[in-house]
């Protein structure tokens, strides 16, 4: 697999990552100025202690590259490649004081990233032989979206929305506050479509059959089936299968999301890719 250097080449992850640093304080470690020798070389292994799938390791190496350009990080393994215990994803070498610097906050984001692609991949290999795709969503954590979508995108997942800006979607809320105003799922469809000048596609929130089917009937493009039983998914997708596209989110869980995809739904959005991810077990060790 090749290095692919866009990632950390697009402003938003340069901005991430600096903050990380800033916060972080790494041209005031007071621990190692204290005690470190100041030409003192050094070589640390990213260690692999569980397994699961990659993401992150261009962050992880331009951390370093920002603390200490001199510092040299020879990659291994790239994104989305299967990690398992006693891997070693990366070699740092160079000055130990700037390694020392540097080695929480990079760290920090591969740990994250990569429990975010492989919890990803646990989904993902549920609904191998389905038609369902898995996808993201916006719970993510602030300033840490565009990373975060990446790990899921490593871990196989289709990246749903990036921003309010990026689709339309009607959910409850929306059909809650126009409500108000006495109109109905039909109504808001055709709203949606009267000012929908760009064309792009109209994807909504249903919680029942029968919205669904209201939905639908309006010209709704996309329906999101919001914490529905089984029961009523599969109803939804025998009697509109193949004339709106069918998403599923709330409630999925790895125990349950193969049956969901065995419905014949085109679509699983999954918060808890990003919200509940368990953070990856790496350790960066100097010999």
């Amino acid at each position: 697999m090749k290095k692919d250097n866009s990632l950390i080449q697009n402003p938003e992850v340069q901005r991430i990552i600096r903050l990380a640093l800033a916060e972080d304080r790494v041209n005031n470690d007071r621990t190692s100025k204290l005690i470190i020798p100041p030409g003192m070389q050094s070589t640390a292994k990213l260690l692999s202690k569980e397994t699961g799938v990659l993401a992150g390791i261009d962050v992880f190496a331009e951390v370093f590259r920002l603390v200490d350009p001199k510092i040299s990080v020879e990659i291994h393994k790239f994104d989305k490649e299967k990690l398992k215990y006693g891997d070693i994803p990366a070699t740092v070498r160079g000055n130990t004081h700037s390694i020392l610097r540097a080695e929480r906050t990079a760290l920090n984001f591969i740990c994250h990233l990569s429990g975010i692609a492989s919890i990803t991949a646990d989904f993902t290999a549920q609904v191998v032989n389905t038609a369902a795709t898995i996808s993201d969503t916006r719970k993510t954590n602030a300033g840490q979206r565009l990373l975060e979508k990446h790990a899921t995108f490593c871990g196989g997942a289709r990246n749903h929305r990036f921003d309010l800006s990026d689709g339309i979607l009607i959910k409850d809320n929306h059909i809650s506050a126009l409500g108000q105003l006495g109109l109905s799922t039909k109504d808001i469809v055709a709203r949606a479509q009267k000012r929908n000048l760009q064309g792009s596609l109209i994807e909504i929130e249903v919680n029942s059959v029968s919205q669904a089917e209201e939905a639908a009937s309006a010209g709704a493009d996309i329906l999101l089936l919001d914490n529905m039983s089984l029961a009523d998914i599969r109803s939804i997708v025998k009697k509109l299968k193949g004339t709106v596209l069918l998403e599923v989110s709330g409630g999925v869980t790895l125990q349950n999301v193969k049956d969901i995809a065995k419905t014949g739904v085109d679509t699983i959005s999954i918060g808890a890719l990003t919200h509940s991810a368990k953070t990856y077990d790496f350790s960066l060790e100097i010999s």
